[in-house]
């Protein structure tokens, strides 16, 4: 039986949404998912049709999300769904929701320079084996400056600064812009390239993409196989995040 994955695309139209969509669908397909495209934040309302999915692709710059959505999201990934995306579209989502930037691991603040700024994507050597074989890239695009979860594995990285600015008077630091993270049972990817369909679209970023899908759908059946081995935490009984509620 296909995987089945749900992407969900909208907010702002300078990110491309609808055909950086095309392409995550056009990978996904390729690996043989069984797709559902939709343009509207009404389709995490129902928790129970999200958690059938194997994989919820999210790609909605800023605007505001309902908190039931949020939960319902949260819930799914925590049974075991995946979560992944690329730059605005999952991490500059929902500014004034702290639950979904706990989940996704991440959320942006800057891009010094703005677009056009060329810079190297550095592949790290890390515990995990996703990006092995990739190698380091120039990208010239937004630089972004994330405040980073700090429990998430970083991938890949890309030194500041490179362009001047109040925060050129630090020192330099490598700036994660692919990184994985657990939610419950779920799996959450995120690439921070993608500031338009091009960028998604290069051979190395589309690379990335593909392989952070596959990755993240395999949680679903880590936790069937575990099953209640593997203790997730209830997420309408949890309260650690009430404060945005």
């Amino acid at each position: 039986m296909n995987k089945k994955a749900l992407i969900v695309w909208g907010g702002w139209d300078g990110h491309e949404p609808e055909q950086v969509a095309e392409i995550f669908n056009r990978i996904l397909l390729e690996e043989n998912f069984d797709v559902e495209v939709s343009n509207s934040l009404d389709s995490y309302e129902d928790v129970e049709k999200m958690k059938a999915f194997d994989l919820i692709v999210p790609h909605w710059t800023m605007g505001q999300i309902k908190n039931n959505y949020a939960i319902n999201i949260s819930e799914a990934v925590v049974s075991g769904v995946g979560l992944a995306g690329c730059h605005g579209g999952m991490c500059d989502s929902f500014r004034n929701n702290v639950d979904w930037q706990f989940m996704t691991g991440g959320n942006w603040v800057a891009h010094p320079g703005n677009d056009g700024i060329e810079y190297m994507v550095n592949i790290m050597h890390s515990s995990s084996p996703l990006l092995e074989g990739m190698p380091d890239f120039k990208v010239v695009s937004e630089q972004y400056y994330l405040h980073v979860d700090p429990a998430v594995e970083v991938l890949a990285t890309t030194r500041f600064p490179i362009f001047d600015g109040p925060h050129s008077t630090n020192k330099a630091v490598d700036m994660p812009v692919v990184w994985t993270k657990r939610w419950g049972a779920g799996r959450v990817f995120y690439n921070s390239l993608g500031h338009h369909a091009d960028i998604v679209a290069m051979p190395e970023v589309s690379e990335i993409m593909r392989r952070g899908f596959l990755w993240a759908v395999e949680g679903k059946t880590l936790y069937k196989e575990l099953g209640a081995n593997l203790s997730t935490g209830n997420v309408r009984a949890y309260t650690g995040m009430g404060d945005s509620q």
